[in-house]
């Protein structure tokens, strides 16, 4: 069974304490297969729940970028690509190659949050193997179609962080891995840094585009690009782009 939620932890609370901190570093790996009779499935790990960050919650396998991961020339992007690559080892036992992997975004948390990791998104095929987590950092895997995993969420049986809310929410709409990995290759990087509102029932995370992101305004009249976290389930707005608003 997929561990379970024992109580929803404050998002807005976690990201209140402590005072601005510098960005980590860091590098995730979405690892996709199809399904047979279609549809594609993608590997997610469960952190310990015990872990200072995301400690419980339910992530794409990675981690911070390590000095040994930064080629000569000191490329961000080459190091970050040998992070994910090794974390995949890492975290899951799978061999991936860092150049077949597909950079599609990437992801900076509100300047108040006690932890932050500039963290890099890669998209590749995943390896043929078996998956192994050390059962330490790593407590469990599943293979997970992404809209299974959104509705896992709302069911209360997992917890996701927004940014891997967004990327599942975007794999949803593709039934074979060929067609995700040639749409994240055919598109422009893109980044998000977040920023958050209060609204009633919960909070929002604005991204740039959204009317109300500079000034973290959740009724500035205009454009959308946020998620709304409430009671009621998580929304996506996004408007005025190449995505359909949701």
């Amino acid at each position: 069974m997929l561990g379970s939620v024992d109580r929803p932890k404050d998002w807005v609370e976690r990201m209140s304490r402590g005072e601005r901190t510098e960005a980590v570093p860091a590098a995730t790996v979405v690892l996709l297969r199809d399904r047979t009779g279609g549809g594609i499935e993608t590997l997610m790990v469960r952190r310990n729940s015990k872990l200072a960050f995301a400690g419980g919650m339910w992530v794409f396998p990675g981690g911070r970028v390590d000095p040994g991961d930064i080629p000569e020339n000191g490329d961000e992007l080459e190091a970050a690509r040998r992070a994910a690559a090794r974390e995949a080892r890492e975290e899951a036992d799978l061999t991936v190659y860092a150049d077949a992997m597909v950079p599609f975004a990437h992801w900076v948390p509100p300047p108040q949050a006690p932890k932050r990791f500039a963290t890099w998104f890669f998209m590749g095929r995943a390896p043929v193997g078996a998956v192994t987590v050390d059962g330490g950092e790593i407590h469990d895997h599943r293979w997970l179609e992404p809209a299974d995993a959104l509705d896992r969420r709302d069911a209360g049986e997992i917890e996701l962080a927004p940014p891997t809310w967004i990327t599942l929410h975007r794999l949803a709409q593709f039934d074979d891995v060929a067609s995700a990995v040639a749409d994240a290759a055919a598109r422009q990087l893109e980044f998000f840094e977040t920023h958050v509102a209060r609204v009633e029932g919960g909070i929002a995370a604005l991204w740039a585009g959204d009317a109300g992101y500079e000034t973290s305004d959740p009724d500035a009249p205009g454009s959308r690009h946020r998620l709304y976290m409430v009671e009621s389930g998580w929304r996506y707005e996004r408007e005025h782009d190449d995505e359909e608003a949701q």
